[in-house]
C-alpha cells in the first residue's frame, strides 16, 4: 500500500507514492519496502535497532517524536508520532483491512478466556462461522492455532483479523488484556460489545500500581470501543459503578451479569455430578437450565457469555438453551478423568489470589472426603501474591502443597519458601511432576485434586529453558499407572 494510505496526513506530500510492503517491529523480520516500527519496549529498545532495519531494505520508520532530532535513519522516511503504538495500530488496521463482522472484547483479571470460548461456541450452535482469539490461540471450527501473546501485537492481530475474516469467520470472541489495552494494541479494533469480567492483584510486575492496571482495562470501554457499543458489567464487581458511569458517559448501552441485581442475575447454582443446575433471571424471567462444567465461577462466566452474545443480536431463548451444550476450556476447571478409587482431579489456570480462591471454593461442594491443592508461583513476577496464595490454598484445603509453577530466572526454593511463609502447615515438593504424583496417588473416594497455576500450558520455564510440561498430561499418566496396578 501506499504511504499516503496507511497514514493520511501523517506523512509528507513528496513521500505519499511510497510503496509500503510489509509491517514489522522485529527489525530481523525486515524485507525490503517494509515500514519499521521503532519502540522502546520493557527489555529492549526498538530504536536502537533502526540502521539494521534500514539496511534490511526498510523504506520508513515509525518512531516517537524525539526522533525528530535523530538523523540516523538513512535513506528511509521518517514518521514520528506522539504515540506511535497507536499509530502501529491504525496502519495495521488499514494495511489488513478486513475484519469479522461481529468482534466481542472481553477484559478482566480471570474469567477472559472461557468467556471468550464460551462466546464461540454459542454462536457456532446457533449457526454462525465464528472464532476465539486469545491465550489459547485462535480457536476455530479448524482447530487452534497458537499465537504468543493473549493479544497480539497490532500487526499480527490484524493479520489474522483480515485472515478469519476472508475465511468466512464472521463472529469474533477477542480477550483484551491489560497489556495489550496499555500498549494500544486493539485501538483499531471494531469492537461491538466488550465486558468486564472482574479485577483482582495480577500483572504489577508491569503496571506500577492498581489504579494503573484498572485504567488500562478501562481504555477497552472509553477509548477501543465507539460510542453507542454495549457493555456488559459483572454487577459484583466493586468497579462495576465506576466502569457504568463511564460507559454511560460515553454512550454505551448497559447489560449487567451477578448475584445481586441484574439483567443476568444468577439466583442459585445447585452441584450435580459433573455440572450444575442454575437458577437465574434473565431480564426479570426466571429459567432453570443444566450447564454441564462444575464451579460456580463457570456459571458465572457461561452468564457472562450469554449476555455478550445476546447484546451482539442473539435470540435469548436460543443462546440460553445453547449454555446446556457448552464444552469446557482445555485448563480451565478441566476434569481428568479415570481415577481407579473414584477420586476426582482437576485442572485449572488460577494463578492469583482470587482466581485460587474462586477455584478452592467452587470445588468445596463437590467434596465428600479431602480437598487437596497443588500449587505454586511463578518467578520474575509479582511477588507480592505469594504469601496470599499461601494463605489462600492452606485456609480452603485440607491438603495444600506448594510446587514449581514457572521460575523463570528466580531461585524456585526462594519462590516456595514466600508462599510458606504465610503458613508452615503447606507441603513442599519442588518437582511439579513429583508433587502431582503424590498427590494424584494419595486419593480416595470423594477427594478432589486442584492441580492449579499452569492450566493449559505444555511447557514449564526454567531459567531461559521452556521444557516440556502438561499438568493434563502428567495427571494422566500418573492415573493411567494407578489404574494398572490396581488391575494387576
Amino acid at each position: 500500500m501506499l504511504l499516503s494510505d496507511l497514514l493520511g496526513d501523517a506523512v509528507a506530500l513528496d513521500h505519499s507514492d511510497l510503496d509500503i510492503r510489509g509491517l514489522t517491529a522485529d527489525s530481523r523480520a525486515v524485507r525490503p519496502g517494509y515500514l519499521f516500527a521503532a519502540f522502546a519496549g520493557g527489555r529492549d529498545d526498538g530504536r536502537c535497532y533502526i540502521a539494521d532495519a534500514v539496511a534490511r531494505g526498510a523504506v520508513a520508520v515509525l518512531a516517537d517524536e524525539d526522533r525528530r532530532r535523530d538523523t540516523g535513519v538513512g535513506g528511509a522516511y521518517l514518521v514520528t508520532d506522539p504515540n506511535p503504538r497507536r499509530r502501529l495500530a491504525l496502519i495495521a488496521a488499514r494495511f489488513h483491512p478486513a475484519q469479522p463482522r461481529v468482534i466481542a472484547a472481553v477484559t478482566g483479571t480471570n474469567g477472559k478466556t472461557s468467556v471468550a470460548a464460551f462466546c464461540r461456541q454459542i454462536w457456532t450452535r446457533l449457526g454462525h462461522p465464528a472464532a476465539a482469539l486469545g491465550t489459547l490461540g485462535v480457536t476455530g471450527a479448524d482447530g487452534v492455532a497458537e499465537i504468543i501473546h493473549t493479544t497480539p501485537d497490532p500487526i499480527t492481530l490484524h493479520r489474522v483479523l483480515d485472515q478469519l475474516a476472508r475465511s468466512g469467520i464472521d463472529h469474533l470472541a477477542l480477550e483484551a488484556s491489560s497489556h495489550g489495552l496499555d500498549q494500544c494494541r486493539l485501538d483499531a479494533v471494531r469492537v461491538a460489545a466488550a465486558a468486564f469480567t472482574n479485577l483482582s492483584q495480577d500483572h504489577l510486575d508491569y503496571h506500577p500500581d492498581a489504579a494503573a492496571y484498572l485504567a488500562a482495562k478501562l481504555r477497552l470501554f472509553d477509548t477501543v470501543m465507539a460510542p453507542g457499543g454495549t457493555a456488559v458489567l459483572n454487577g459484583d464487581a466493586p468497579q462495576s459503578g465506576h466502569l457504568a458511569r463511564l460507559c454511560r458517559a460515553r454512550g454505551h448501552r448497559l447489560v449487567t451479569v451477578g448475584a445481586g441485581a441484574a439483567d443476568f442475575r444468577l439466583v442459585a447454582a445447585e452441584p450435580a455430578g459433573e455440572g450444575q443446575v442454575l437458577t437465574i433471571e434473565v431480564f426479570g424471567r426466571r429459567r432453570r437450565l443444566v450447564l454441564p462444567l462444575v464451579a460456580r465461577f463457570q456459571a458465572e462466566n457461561a452468564l457472562m457469555a450469554a449476555a455478550l452474545v445476546i447484546a451482539c443480536g442473539g435470540e435469548t431463548e436460543a443462546v440460553l438453551g445453547a449454555l446446556e451444550s457448552l464444552v469446557g476450556v482445555p485448563g480451565r476447571m478441566q476434569a481428568i478423568a479415570g481415577h481407579p478409587r473414584g477420586a476426582a482431579v482437576y485442572v485449572d489456570y488460577s494463578h492469583t489470589p482470587d482466581s485460587l480462591e474462586h477455584a478452592l471454593a467452587a470445588l468445596r461442594p463437590h467434596v465428600a472426603g479431602r480437598l487437596v491443592a497443588v500449587f505454586g508461583c511463578g518467578g520474575d513476577r509479582d511477588r507480592a501474591k505469594r504469601p496470599m496464595m499461601g494463605r489462600i490454598a492452606a485456609r480452603l484445603a485440607d491438603r495444600a502443597i506448594v510446587t514449581d509453577d514457572n521460575p523463570r530466572g528466580e531461585d524456585p526454593a526462594a519462590i516456595r519458601a514466600a508462599v510458606r511463609a504465610a503458613d508452615p502447615r503447606i507441603e513442599e515438593i519442588g518437582d511439579r511432576a513429583e508433587a502431582i504424583r503424590r498427590a494424584v496417588a494419595a486419593l480416595d473416594r470423594g477427594d478432589v485434586l486442584l492441580i492449579a497455576g499452569k492450566g493449559h500450558e505444555r511447557g514449564q520455564t526454567i531459567g531461559d529453558a521452556v521444557v516440556p510440561f502438561d499438568d493434563a498430561a502428567v495427571a494422566r499418566a500418573v492415573i493411567a499407572a494407578l489404574a494398572k496396578e490396581r488391575g494387576s
